[in-house]
């Protein structure tokens, strides 16, 4: 039996039916949610724009009141997916505004927002609503017992990297001494009885190690049936909590969900789906070689690929962030920062220094503590000056910095952001160096 026919074994689909039901609802319970707690209005309501992805400049929020109606039909399409009525219809709808949401914000970036793209771009791919589905209800004809052995190990590997890189990104030293998570504590006032624990040097170190060490280890002990019940109670005390404490939204609760592709399908199945049928699991399902050599392999492939590119880029991504997004780099750092916006026309010479005071507080964050923010700010900027007839050049004279590093100039102040491309592969020379002795290396002059 070749490897391609062993991943298109038949095994019991109850794994996926009740993954597709939990994914559901917390699609739901995410968009909902975010209307709830405000989020929405502060992220894209309140602002006159939003920070979108470089290239996508040209999306943006909905006038007026229009992004409560866009979480509310994410919502409406959740649940939908959790029914399994027009599965495939519900998630690709889903999974276009989701996107939208995702790309047209960075101001309040988050890894699990691009664990739920990617998740649904997987989930597009399953047999996910051929049992306990309304699709199944209504059209018979498609409801199966099982599913290929495949299904379970995408899931399984999609997690397995996320755990991976998520452990190697901590091998820092503001991880390992605790600095980090001592800044991160020290920001929960919603838990005052636990004020003086969180205070204390030790209980840092804890969190720090046992943390590290849980996302390094969760996986295999998950995988080994000896293990698995203690990786289970650790993962259930672990995510709630990151959910008490951290208040990170579904995460913690998404990350649980997947456990039900780790223990065997019968189990789930009596577990969930006691009135399910026995699967019969001798029947062979069609070989779907095309979609494992087409679609996952190469996405896999990415995936690996990804979270690596920093090291080609010149520079400490936790520095200049180059590299940053898209590599499970999750819960490292604190970014603190002022800056000034230079403007100076660059035909009269005059100087002026644009007021950012119409940003919202997270957007005046991100533009003056990241160097795509303050790029970007730059552009806005020039286009802002553009409209009424002036060109001009921007500079950004301000410090940056990072968990306990000290305030250090981010961006060469000689260099006209207004004007310089933006390198989305490479480093860009305009964001400073530093060496070990945090001394400034300016790049550009004048």
């Amino acid at each position: 039996m070749t490897f391609l026919q062993k991943l298109s074994r038949p095994i019991d689909n109850s794994p996926l039916v009740v993954f597709r039901i939990f994914f559901g609802f917390l699609l739901f319970a995410e968009s909902i949610g975010a209307i709830l707690t405000g989020w929405v209005k502060s992220m894209f309501i309140k602002p006159e724009f939003t920070f979108s992805h470089i290239g996508l400049e040209w999306l943006q929020p909905l006038p007026g009141n229009g992004m409560y109606f866009y979480f509310v039909a994410m919502g409406i399409l959740g649940l939908l997916v959790m029914a399994g009525w027009r599965y495939r219809i519900a998630l690709s709808l889903f999974s276009i505004l989701w996107a939208g949401v995702y790309f047209m914000q960075k101001e309040s970036y988050n890894n699990h927002y691009y664990l739920l793209l990617l998740v649904c771009l997987i989930m597009l791919c399953m047999p996910a609503h051929r049992y306990a589905s309304l699709d199944a209800r209504f059209n018979p004809g498609i409801k199966r017992l099982t599913m290929p052995q495949w299904c379970s190990w995408a899931m399984i590997l999609q997690m397995g990297i996320v755990y991976f890189f998520a452990t190697v990104s901590k091998l820092t030293p503001d991880w390992v001494n605790g600095t980090f998570i001592n800044l991160l504590l020290s920001g929960t006032d919603h838990l005052p009885f636990a004020e003086k624990l969180f205070s204390e040097h030790w209980f840092h170190l804890f969190i720090a190690w046992s943390g590290m060490i849980f996302d390094f280890v969760v996986i295999p002990l998950f995988l080994w049936k000896r293990t698995r019940t203690a990786a289970f109670i650790c993962s259930i005390v672990f995510h709630i909590f990151n959910s008490i404490v951290l208040q990170i939204g579904i995460f913690p609760f998404f990350a649980l969900s997947f456990i039900v592709f780790f223990y065997p399908p019968d189990t789930i199945r009596r577990i969930f789906l006691r009135k399910k049928p026995v699967a019969d699991t001798t029947i062979a399902l069609p070989e779907q070689n095309s979609l494992l050599l087409y679609v996952f392999l190469p996405y896999f492939l990415i995936q690996l690929l990804l979270p690596l590119r920093h090291f080609t880029i010149k520079g400490d991504v936790l520095w200049t962030e180059e590299g940053h997004r898209l590599s499970w780099r999750m819960m490292l750092r604190q970014r603190y920062g002022y800056a000034q916006f230079k403007v100076v026309d660059r035909k009269s010479g005059e100087t002026t220094f644009y007021a950012l005071n119409k940003l919202t507080t997270k957007q005046q964050h991100f533009a003056t503590t990241k160097p795509d923010g303050m790029w970007q700010m730059a552009q806005r900027i020039k286009s802002e000056f553009g409209a009424k007839g002036q060109d001009v050049s921007v500079y950004v004279i301000g410090k940056v910095a990072v968990n306990d590093s000290g305030y250090h100039h981010l961006v060469d102040p000689n260099a006209d952001l207004a004007n310089l491309p933006w390198d989305y592969f490479w480093h860009n020379d305009w964001i400073l160096l530093y060496d070990e002795n945090w001394k400034p290396q300016l790049a550009t002059k004048n």
